[in-house]
């Protein structure tokens, strides 16, 4: 009897254990390594492999085109794998090649000169984002090209049209002449977090359908004016541009667009652009074929610490004005060089790079509200968005309008300096302010040069030499000072560092 209490007894410890362990165990698969097989399988029709030709031109060799993606290394690399066998390359003929044939050592080698067709150009990726054959890539793969095939997982292949295309961002939209493709989920890059894992399928060096995968190792990258970027660390080689980024979910949250590397292929690090930003640009691109964005006229920078504490921002945040365009939307709204300019829109802007973003989401044409910090007081105004174009080139003034005049006070900043003539002050049409006649020393590192117009030192305006010195005269030279001033059409903003 004792001895069948004892194996209840054990059995009921067992029993135990046993339920003990399976949360264990449960906890250890889901810590496991992902199975991707259902992703692929998922994906992985709706991926695309694009070629581009261009026409033969005086190029040495392929890859030559500014968005190529292979070249004669590349080519080299994988003759050593693959010899004549090597993906998308026709059988070698011997009789045919000229490289083949016997020649005499004496006899110095010819270039044989490219037949005057269509050559291959570079190799990428895409996916399909419609059922009636709109595809989504990067704009360095189609950019320059004459010809794009789009070859599908069925081996189908046909030639597309580019309904758009958009630098900036490097996105761009074709479309190819076919129905009931499978096209992608689109997923949402907010919910996407570092350390998920993600997957990515493309062409890297011409091989088809090839998978990597990898996880999120940061977001919001700033790479770009215009893009925040996801960096990932999965294996992208020349080929993958264009490809998904593909969450566990199976939906795209990104394309595929760049790598970091000294050495030209992958080690360690990509970038991906946001699929929700990506969109945004493709909306436009199928609509109008065109990006349009907006534009306020400022050149910007970072406000550091040494910033804030030189102008009184209690925090180091928002975007410093270095610079206006005169007659730009910012001048009309009345920011001036040297604000900061702390939200756009009602939106915080925590750094300056997320300026340029916000405002190029902006239609043109429309009225947003800026507040800005000047002087240690903060205040709204409101702008009109204009278009981006082309930024007009600053127009140095004329040296005759003034005579030099040396100031003692100046000078110990590395400055000299002079009163404006009234025909400047006309021109330049400002009511005052000082000449550089040079700038050297701890001026010349803070970027100011000859023919510069000072209007303001330490947040103080001044409108002659003798007000200019004064302020000077009272400046703790061991501690830096921002100075306003104007180069052409454009006011700026600068930092003069006492000389060590």
């Amino acid at each position: 009897m004792k001895f069948f209490k004892n194996l209840l007894a054990s059995t009921a410890v067992f029993a135990l254990a046993g339920a003990f362990l399976l949360p264990l165990q449960t906890a250890a698969q889901v810590r496991g390594l992902p199975d991707f097989t259902e992703l692929v399988d998922q994906v992985g029709p709706s991926v695309v492999n694009i070629r581009t030709m261009e026409k033969a031109s005086s190029r040495g060799g392929i890859g030559g085109g500014s968005g190529s993606e292979s070249d004669e290394d590349i080519q080299e690399l994988l003759r050593k794998f693959f010899g004549d066998r090597m993906p998308g390359a026709p059988k070698a003929d011997p009789k045919a090649d000229p490289r083949a044939e016997k020649s005499d050592p004496k006899t110095p080698k010819r270039r044989v000169p490219e037949p005057r067709e269509d050559q291959p150009r570079g190799v990428g990726s895409g996916f399909i984002l419609s059922a009636d054959g709109l595809v989504m890539t990067n704009a360095h793969v189609v950019e320059g090209a004459d010809e794009v095939l789009v070859t599908l997982t069925d081996k189908r292949e046909f030639k597309a049209k580019i309904i758009g295309s958009d630098k900036r961002t490097d996105v761009a939209v074709i479309k190819i002449e076919a129905t009931g493709l499978p096209a992608v989920k689109i997923g949402d890059v907010n919910r996407l977090k570092v350390g998920e894992w993600v997957m990515a399928i493309g062409s890297p060096f011409g091989l088809e359908n090839t998978v990597t995968a990898g996880i999120v190792s940061a977001k919001q990258r700033d790479t770009g004016d215009y893009l925040p970027l996801i960096q990932t660390d999965v294996a992208i080689n020349p080929g993958n541009s264009g490809g998904p980024l593909i969450n566990m979910r199976g939906e795209v949250v990104g394309i595929n667009s760049q790598i970091y590397s000294r050495s030209g292929g992958f080690q360690g690090i990509s970038f991906a652009i946001p699929i929700d930003e990506a969109a945004r640009v493709s909306d436009q691109l199928r609509t109008t074929g065109r990006v349009s964005r907006g534009r306020i006229g400022v050149q910007i920078d970072q406000v550091s610490k040494e910033i804030a504490e030189s102008i009184g921002l209690p925090k180091a945040q928002g975007a410093l004005v270095r610079g206006v365009e005169a007659g730009a939307p910012a001048a009309l709204a009345g920011v001036e060089a040297g604000d900061v300019i702390l939200k756009f829109g009602g939106v915080t802007i925590e750094k300056s790079a997320d300026l340029p973003r916000f405002v190029g989401n902006t239609k043109p044409g429309s009225k947003s509200t800026l507040s800005i910090y000047r002087r240690g007081a903060t205040k709204e105004l409101v702008v009109t968005v204009g278009e981006l174009e082309d930024e007009k080139v600053a127009k140095k003034p004329a040296a005759k309008d003034v005579k030099p005049k040396a100031v003692t006070a100046a000078q110990s900043w590395g400055l000299v300096v002079s009163d404006l003539t009234d025909a400047a002050k006309n021109e330049l049409k400002i009511k005052g302010g000082v000449k550089v006649d040079s700038a050297s020393d701890a001026a010349e590192r803070a970027g100011l040069r000859a023919g510069d117009v000072i209007s303001s030192v330490a947040n103080m305006e001044v409108n002659t030499v003798k007000e200019f010195e004064a302020v000077l005269a009272k400046i703790d030279k061991t501690k830096t000072i921002n100075v306003l001033f104007r180069r052409g059409e454009w006011a700026q903003f600068a930092l003069i560092k006492p000389s060590k």
